[in-house]
């Protein structure tokens, strides 16, 4: 199936917004905590914003479940446009070497940079009134064998996630592809596989929303591939879909806090379904620009394409490189420059540094788990490159880092 470029923009957009999240609890923590004593500002527009929809820039859990939703989406496409099942175990096979590479590396420069006393986020969580969330993390002696223990093991069964906090939602890009690569094994063909999904989502969401993510994605690539005339219909009357995008925008958007939302627009909603809304507007948006082409050419610009490309290194590097060179860079200015100043050139120094390293994770350091996988796969039954065996072209990937 062709590559849908606006896909890869939203989750390049959404590991960006993560990154975000993480230099403004870490600078700003205020926007998120809502509390006036934490602000920085004699206004308190830190508040103001975080009461306001311009939060869902830096929403670290809508950008979770963003994530979460679309890489659900992009699991099963290629097996939705053939039915061939034997995609279904080749790339249910992959996942792990797929995802563990870039882990165990980025864990390895993590431990490095322990090593040398590098992380100073615990010093400068006290200026920045952020020692409720920032001080904590990597703040233990780093052993080698438990680092590797995290990336080989422990953070695919348990989220294990003390070098690289991000790491806790790598149980459900794991498990929650083998989930649906086994319900489209098991129902992919079936006419009443809807009503499996039906099932299977209530299930989940009593287990565990964030699994119910991953489902939904999967649920809406099979309506999608496979539902012509529904899509059809879906795209002519566009003001469904763009209902459905403002609904999901405006989901996402609920405060992450979810507390004191009396006077703001998010006023009538229950404060107790922060998760619930983040994960149906991340539904809500998907389907929405589904239906709306100009939102798909809108996120699938190259910019966004761009971040797509990068998106798994840069949600595992640049928490590293913010409890680290960002935290170097602001304790040496902020008595100089002064606090928002020093913040600011902080922040474009750290961009510049995340998107560089995301880059040549992407180009350099990503292609060792592509060489392993294939390595393993060849020494698999059936694998390619076996004795006596043609060797064939790889077939398209499930890009769902």
């Amino acid at each position: 199936m062709k590559k849908l470029a606006y896909i890869d923009g939203l989750k390049g957009i959404g590991a960006l917004m993560v990154y975000l999240c993480h230099f403004v609890f870490a600078f700003y923590y205020a926007a998120y905590s809502l509390s006036p004593e934490s602000s920085h500002t004699a206004s308190g527009i830190e508040i103001a914003v975080g009461k306001t929809p311009l939060n869902l820039l830096y929403s670290g859990n809508a950008a979770v479940c963003l994530f979460l939703v679309f890489s659900g989406f992009v699991l099963c496409l290629s097996y939705f446009s053939t039915r061939d099942k034997r995609k279904l175990g080749k790339s249910a096979r992959r996942r792990y070497l797929r995802l563990m590479p870039m882990i165990l590396m980025a864990n390895f420069l993590i431990f490095i940079l322990m090593c040398l006393g590098l992380y100073q986020n615990a010093q400068t969580a006290v200026i920045t009134k952020s020692e409720a969330w920032f001080a904590g993390f990597n703040q233990f002696k780093p052993e080698f064998f438990r680092m590797l223990y995290e990336s080989l093991i422990g953070c695919f069964l348990q989220g294990s996630n003390d070098y690289n906090g991000v790491l806790w939602t790598i149980p459900y890009l794991f498990w929650g592809a083998l989930l649906v690569y086994l319900a489209a094994y098991l129902v992919g063909k079936s006419r009443l596989r809807y009503l499996a999904y039906g099932a299977a989502i209530l299930i989940l969401l009593k287990l565990d929303i964030y699994f119910s993510g991953v489902f939904l994605g999967f649920a809406a690539s099979d309506f999608f591939c496979t539902q012509e005339k529904g899509m059809e219909l879906w795209r002519r009357f566009w003001v469904l879909p763009l209902a459905a995008f403002v609904l999901g925008v405006y989901l996402l958007s609920y405060p992450s806090i979810g507390i004191d939302m009396a006077g703001t627009i998010y006023g009538a909603l229950p404060p107790a379904y922060t998760v619930v809304y983040h994960m149906a507007g991340a539904v809500g948006l998907l389907i929405g620009v589904l239906g709306l082409p100009g939102l798909q050419r809108f996120f699938g610009a190259r910019a966004f394409q761009f971040l797509g490309d990068v998106s798994y290194s840069l949600y595992l590097l640049h928490f590293p490189i913010i409890a680290t060179f960002s935290c170097w860079f602001f304790l040496g200015t902020h008595e100089r420059l002064g606090y928002h100043l020093a913040a600011g050139l902080d922040f474009l120094c750290t961009t510049a540094l995340v998107i560089a390293a995301a880059w040549l994770g992407k180009r350099y350091l990503e292609p060792v788990g592509t060489v392993l996988e294939r390595s393993v796969s060849r020494m698999l039954p059936g694998g390619k490159g076996q004795k006596g065996l043609p060797r064939q072209q790889d077939e398209g990937k499930d890009r769902t880092q």
